[in-house]
């Protein structure tokens, strides 16, 4: 009506479009505020989609957050971010939830143990509970690897991995290996170690090597994947953040964790743990 001035058919366009006058005065009165607001919008898009972009579109509001106020010194807050992520479709890639699978069929020397955790896995004590398994990690063609990792139910920082490409013991023993080789982990008195109940948890040995350190053990009921759900968590988010089917050898597969574990650890954020990452959170406990 502004373009064609026809101002004595404001009442006849009005009815037309079954808005009200007062309606159609207000939103002209709004223009200039609509038109700054869109301006508003537009630069924190690009701010966002930075971060976007550079974690592949794999973080959502909450992440998106955090990396701003620690990395860029920028406060925003984290509906206004989902609020610009969904009018702009950004759309972060959520993972699949995996039904529970199980490794192996134990033997009738294999032991299992009582939940001793009952889902109580922050204790807000370093060291105190582990959380452990294995999961599967597809490269190249279809070629597939292991990972078996050991994580703190408290601070959530994974402390020791090993992969494999092979399903044999051996992956859980280096695994204990290289956590007890690290010279800062001494185990809590009441330290347990928690995981599923799969065979290789409940061998006799690995059950042994566990006693030897001191730690008690717990074990998830069965084919109940929420008494472990952290380790699903943490399994599931790396297969998000990590293109291993870019990944053309196991060595390649190798250095992709090592450097997402260094990432985990040390640089991504998380809400839960007031902001912080794993490191600098397990530090705020040691000195709280």
């Amino acid at each position: 009506m502004r373009e064609n001035n026809f101002p004595r058919l404001v009442q006849y366009f009005c009815e037309l479009a079954e808005v009200s006058r007062s309606g159609y005065y207000n939103w002209l009165k709004s223009g200039y505020a609509r038109l700054k607001r869109e301006r508003t919008d537009e630069a924190d898009y690009n701010v966002i989609k930075k971060v976007y972009d550079q974690r592949n579109g794999r973080v959502g509001a909450l992440q998106i957050k955090m990396i701003l106020e620690n990395d860029e010194l920028i406060l925003m807050n984290h509906k206004r971010i989902r609020r610009i992520m969904k009018k702009y479709n950004l759309l972060c890639k959520i993972r699949r939830a995996n039904p529970y699978k199980q490794i192996a069929k134990a033997t009738q020397e294999h032991k299992t143990c009582a939940n001793k955790l009952e889902r109580q896995f922050d204790q807000q004590e370093p060291n105190k509970v582990l959380l452990t398994d294995i999961t599967y990690v597809y490269y190249a063609n279809g070629q597939k690897a292991y990972l078996s990792a050991i994580k703190d139910g408290a601070t959530r920082e994974a402390l020791a991995y090993h992969l494999s490409s092979s399903l044999k013991m051996d992956i859980v023993y280096r695994t204990l290996d290289k956590l007890t080789e690290q010279e800062d982990f001494i185990p809590h008195p009441e330290c347990v170690i928690h995981s599923d109940q799969g065979m290789h948890y409940t061998h006799p040995d690995f059950q042994k090597r566990v006693s030897q350190l001191g730690i008690d053990q717990s074990m998830s009921r069965r084919g109940n994947c929420w008494d472990n759900a952290p380790m699903e968590s943490f399994f599931g988010h790396m297969k998000d953040e990590v293109d291993f089917k870019a990944c053309t050898t196991l060595t390649e597969v190798k250095e992709a964790i090592e450097e997402y574990m260094e990432y985990y650890n040390n640089h991504r954020y998380q809400w839960s743990l007031q902001k912080m990452t794993p490191v600098q959170y397990r530090g705020h406990l040691l000195t709280a």
